[in-house]
């Protein structure tokens, strides 16, 4: 049975071995199911043969034994029987032989060799894609505050979603926490873990011991600050492992720091019952483009639901149908919903299709891509870990569907298509997010949309394609207001004020997804070909779109 364990663990590291990025867009996870079904079906492949191999030397074993027991009763009259005497010898010699043989071989070859050749077919995640997973999972549980427990029994929200995890799941989980020197989570993680395994039969078999939990927990402790709590978990590793010769070292290092600070007290007059000064004022914010302690705490209450705008502020807010002067929507005007006066956000209703989401979700799959940001110093496009998902751009006259939105988006801004760039459709991955920011190009950002020569970004429509179950909002984090996806809605916005200055009150973020699935598409409008459209003028804009 340890044999089969083994196996299991080589198949667990083929299964990270190949393929990256997966977990940026859940479009692409869903594809490792059907890798696990193909590996599944192997495995049970494999395990009937081994079966089937074991019966027979099972069966084989019983035949012997019950021989054996019958020539051991009167060993002499047994052998004196010539047909008992050629029985035994020929046991003994050929059917020994054919037992050897089968002992010897492997049946289960043939099986291992597919997971090579299924690694250059099916989509496989990589260590990568483990480690981006199991931040996204952490983030998750920071940004919607779930307790560590509940998530180990697969419970977001009070809501059960899936199995418990294992001691063993637990203890991977805060493994990765430590090799991105994340030590609170860590310490979280590796508790539950301990928590899980003395609960767990003690006859299971695990990846990991006590001891190896002690080790990581007495280390991120030690680096969360607390020495004498990492002491004592370090003299519990050595109970259990009294010649761990890292864990030995650390002792000395910790039991020297303790006496250290002792020491420096005593010098100091100090008891150590005073606790360091902590603030609760705000920091201050001087530039915008900083995600700052203060903006964050509103990014995640707004995300949670718990940060809402005034009834002061929803009070002037008004749903009601618009033609925007577009004469054939006279027949079927447009449903705006207003969802911020100042600056001026709505939310149109029924803005694309079920038909048309389809069919640019097909269309997109194929071109995905990890989605980038542009560095405000060199304007190259690269990949940052504030934004988790993956993309795809679609030109209009690909698809008369395509066409039909950019004209509908056209109708929604009054705006001149010509200079928006093309559609982007984006598919959000395992706890998918994109941390405050700004559509629009601040003025030390001087090489934005250098290859475009269209000027600054002036508007943003954002076309939510699916539902999300939990997480996923869209929050402007200085408003105080958060727009919740809803499949066929989009949002329409104003990046620049009328005189061409970015509108800083715009910053937005994309919150986690926490269950289900975020698809949306964005278009985003720029200055040139829109002097006529909007004119350029030193009063505040506010919504004169929409008529």
């Amino acid at each position: 049975m340890a044999a089969d364990w083994r196996l299991i663990g080589l198949l667990s590291l083929y299964v990270l071995a190949v393929g990256a990025e997966v977990y940026t867009a859940l479009a692409e996870m869903e594809e490792l199911l059907e890798t696990e079904s193909v590996l599944i079906t192997n495995l049970e492949g494999y395990i009937r043969e081994q079966e089937n191999k074991l019966n027979f030397l099972k069966n084989k074993m019983d035949d012997y034994q019950r021989e054996h027991a019958d020539a051991s009763s009167d060993i002499t009259a047994y052998v004196s029987n010539p047909i008992n005497a050629y029985l035994l010898t020929k046991r003994l010699t050929t059917d020994w032989k054919q037992v050897e043989n089968l002992m010897e071989h492997d049946v289960g070859t043939e099986f291992v060799q597919n997971i090579t050749q299924y690694r250059n077919i099916l989509k496989f995640p990589s260590d990568e894609d483990l480690n981006g997973a199991a931040v996204a999972l952490l983030r998750l549980q920071d940004t919607y505050q779930l307790d560590t427990s509940s998530v180990a029994r697969g419970k977001l929200n009070g809501i059960q979603y899936s199995t418990e995890m294992s001691s063993d799941d637990c203890f991977e989980l805060g493994r990765q926490s430590y090799v991105n020197h994340d030590y609170h989570h860590t310490v979280l993680w590796m508790n539950e873990a301990m928590a899980r395994m003395l609960e767990e039969p003690s006859n299971q078999t695990k990846s990991f011991t006590k001891a190896d939990i002690l080790e990581y927990l007495a280390f991120s402790t030690y680096k969360e600050g607390n020495i004498e709590v990492a002491l004592t978990m370090t003299n519990e590793l050595l109970k259990l492992l009294p010649h761990h010769e890292r864990a030995n070292g650390n002792k000395r290092f910790y039991e020297k720091e303790i006496a250290n600070q002792q020491q420096l007290r005593k010098m100091k007059g100090d008891d150590g019952s005073d606790e360091m000064p902590k603030s609760d004022l705000p920091v201050a914010k001087s530039d915008p483009s900083v995600f700052d302690m203060t903006e964050r705490k509103a990014y995640e209450m707004l995300c949670r639901g718990e940060l809402k705008p005034s009834p002061a502020d929803l009070r002037p807010l008004r749903c009601r149908y618009v033609t925007n002067n577009v004469p054939f929507l006279r027949l079927g005007p447009l449903k705006l919903e207003e969802a911020h006066q100042e600056p001026y956000i709505v939310i149109y209703h029924d803005a694309m299709y079920d038909s048309e989401i389809e069919l640019i979700k097909r269309m997109a799959r194929p071109r995905f891509r990890r989605a980038t940001v542009q560095n405000s110093v060199t304007g190259a496009l690269e990949t940052a870990n504030y934004r988790i998902s993956k993309s795809a751009w679609l030109k209009t006259e690909e698809d008369h569907v395509i066409g039909t939105v950019v004209q509908r988006t056209a109708d929604m801004t009054g705006l001149d298509m010509d200079s928006a760039e093309e559609l982007q459709v984006v598919n959000y991955g395992i706890g998918g997010h994109y941390e405050p920011h700004f559509d629009f190009a601040r003025k030390e950002e001087k090489r934005a949309f250098e290859g475009l020569n269209l000027g600054n970004r002036i508007a943003t429509v954002l076309f939510y394609m699916s539902d999300v179950e939990q997480g996923g909002a869209t929050v402007f984090t200085s408003l105080h207001t958060a727009l919740f996806p809803k499949k066929g809605t989009a949002a329409f916005w104003m990046n620049l004020h009328r005189d061409g200055e970015g509108d800083v009150r715009t910053r937005h973020a994309a919150c986690p997804v926490l269950t289900g699935t975020k698809w949306v598409s964005n278009k985003w409008i720029h200055e040139r070909g829109q002097e006529f459209r909007r004119p350029c003028s030193m009063d505040e804009d506010h919504g004169d779109f929409a008529i």
